[in-house]
């Protein structure tokens, strides 16, 4: 069985009609068509999309025709072989040491910098600058001059707080 054949396949047990089963996968409607029809070889990102929204159909017998359509549903979980495409737990990989403790902050053990092996770094305090919005204020401009050049405005860009702008060439 090719892998049209098994698009058709999995388009009849999903007893959808191939318009809806485009719809249902959020692909066009002509793709299925070609699918199906043979005059076109689905695209990984459409095989992704069909086992996103059947997640028991089994990779191997829909890319390589290989073991059965369906994941067995009278073994448990751990024990069927199916090739995992999800990430694993990651909140299981930590431990439980700080997150979700009832210890208050006082209880937790904190390591000074004599005792870590991270350098530490002075903290830079940034040098503050007025920074507030100009609010309609003529702005004198000065232009340095270098000796005997003369410096001309090429543009001039006005920031609106909406994420407009305007833009100025002399």
């Amino acid at each position: 069985m090719n892998l049209n054949d098994r698009i058709s396949k999995i388009i009849a047990y999903s007893k959808l009609s191939p318009s809806e089963f485009a719809d249902e996968i959020d692909v066009q409607r002509s793709s299925i068509s070609h699918i199906t029809s043979g005059r076109n070889k689905p695209s990984l990102d459409f095989l992704i999309k069909v086992k996103d929204r059947f997640p028991e159909l089994q990779w191997d017998w829909l890319i390589k025709n290989e073991g059965e359509m369906i994941e067995p549903k009278d073994l448990p979980k751990e024990e069927t072989k199916t090739a995992s495409t999800s990430l694993p737990d990651l909140f299981a990989l930590i431990g439980d040491e700080i997150y979700g403790s009832t210890e208050s902050e006082d209880t937790i053990k904190t390591i000074s910098p004599q005792e870590s092996d991270i350098p530490v770094q002075k903290e830079m305090k940034p040098e503050i600058f007025d920074s507030q919005p100009l609010a309609n204020k003529e702005i004198p401009i000065e232009i340095q001059k270098t000796e005997n050049q003369e410096v001309k405005i090429k543009k001039i860009v006005i920031l609106y707080d909406n994420g407009k702008f305007e833009s100025f060439e002399p």
